[in-house]
């Protein structure tokens, strides 16, 4: 082989130089393959050095297969149970990166995201992968040896081809559907994708009248269907944001009614009845200002014209006023799109990979890993935890 076509062949080429792609090229650079990273964004890891704002949510010690949506449930269990929480609470620690947990089980860096970046870039640079950036794909072909690639840096050939390329979420990062038309080209579906873990857009009216409360924030239990959460919710300019919002977000579709729950843990019903037998003089006003930020309880109180002493209030007005706050259903006008979204639910339909290596079954050196396939996590790390495991196993393989 001459030095010009040895210098455009590696064993393994990742497309993507994100949370899975950085994590595999490492993984498969220890295990001696000559690995190269390819990225048409100038910089790796945008999506790692904005999330968790700023700090970088990088896994949480609870993740199981429950916190993932996927068309086929069952697929993400293998990599999840290979590749835990702790496997990479260790890498973090090993590379002495002070974290905290915020949440139950959600681990911050201490300091800043680029901790977690240098630690992936560390270790690609131990492991002897290469990463090159700015390097756009004009095509991908298959042949009897692998897969060759026509760059804008020349044309390259590999063994292994790892699509690590992302969804379609926060498109000024880089985002594109390009490993969509990778899978669509080697025969593979892509199932329906859509914006998720995405703030909620409202109707007009209901946007006017929550107007005054932007930038208010309270804990609520957010139900679709038969999925809830029981998380804060914030109200901004646009409409309604916050960890249950944008966790129910991955549930809604477009026509669905939310129901909210204002009051979780207390009974509305039995509180203002009681509080109307003894203390008949006081208001509604008084008694959300007990369980719900105070420009929040006059803003509910006005929406609904709940004016003067409870004693004024027959029980039936009770019964209507307590479901209002245990279920005040809310009819979305849509969602604020990729723009803003955390992730891209949809993609690759894993029915047609392998649960062990992510390797397309009928091509068995063509490999889909993190979010370009139909796995996406809830809010608080999961989706960085398939991003590892997705990348391990792939790495392991490839």
């Amino acid at each position: 082989m001459s030095q010009s076509q040895s210098s455009n062949q590696y064993d393994v080429i990742i497309i993507g130089a994100g949370a899975a792609g950085l994590m595999c090229a490492a993984t498969a650079g220890y295990r001696g393959r000559r690995v190269l990273v390819l990225d048409h964004a100038n910089k790796p890891g945008k999506k790692i050095l904005m999330s968790g704002g700023g700090r970088c949510n990088f896994t949480n010690m609870n993740s199981t297969p429950s916190n993932f949506l996927s068309d086929n449930p069952r697929y993400c269990i293998s990599a999840l149970k290979r590749y835990t929480p702790q496997d990479f609470l260790e890498l973090v620690d090993r590379h002495g990166i002070e974290h905290e947990e915020k949440a139950a089980g959600q681990l911050f860096c201490k300091d800043s995201a680029k901790e977690i970046l240098n630690l992936l870039m560390t270790e690609c640079d131990w492991a002897g992968a290469e990463i090159r950036m700015k390097t756009s794909i004009e095509t991908v072909s298959a042949d009897d040896t692998g897969y060759r690639l026509k760059t804008t840096a020349g044309e390259l050939h590999c063994e292994s081809l790892v699509i690590a390329s992302g969804g379609l979420s926060i498109p000024t990062m880089g985002a594109s559907g390009f490993g969509y038309d990778i899978a669509r080209q080697f025969g593979l579906t892509v199932l329906p994708t859509r914006a998720g873990l995405v703030p909620f857009t409202l109707q007009p009216q209901l946007k006017e009248q929550l107007a005054p409360l932007s930038g208010v924030s309270c804990p609520v239990d957010a139900h679709c269907g038969q999925t809830h959460f029981r998380e804060p919710m914030l109200v901004t300019h646009r409409g309604l944001s916050g960890p249950s919002m944008l966790q129910i977000s991955s549930y809604w579709s477009p026509g669905d009614s939310l129901s909210v729950n204002l009051l979780p843990g207390q009974n509305a019903r039995e509180d203002l009845y009681g509080l109307r037998k003894n203390k008949p003089q006081s208001t509604i006003f008084q008694y959300l200002m007990q369980h719900l930020p105070k420009r929040f309880a006059q803003a509910f109180r006005d929406i609904n014209g709940w004016e003067g002493p409870l004693q004024g209030y027959k029980n039936s007005d009770l019964d209507d006023l307590s479901d209002r706050l245990s279920r005040w259903q809310i009819k979305p006008s849509g969602t604020e799109g990729y723009r803003t979204a955390e992730v891209t639910l949809g993609g690759v339909d894993t029915r047609q990979l392998s649960s062990k290596t992510m390797a397309v079954l009928e091509q068995p050196s063509l490999y889909f890993i993190g979010e370009v396939v139909d796995v996406t996590g809830h809010l608080g790390g999961h989706n960085f935890q398939w991003a590892w495991a997705s990348g391990v196993a792939a790495g392991n393989a490839a």
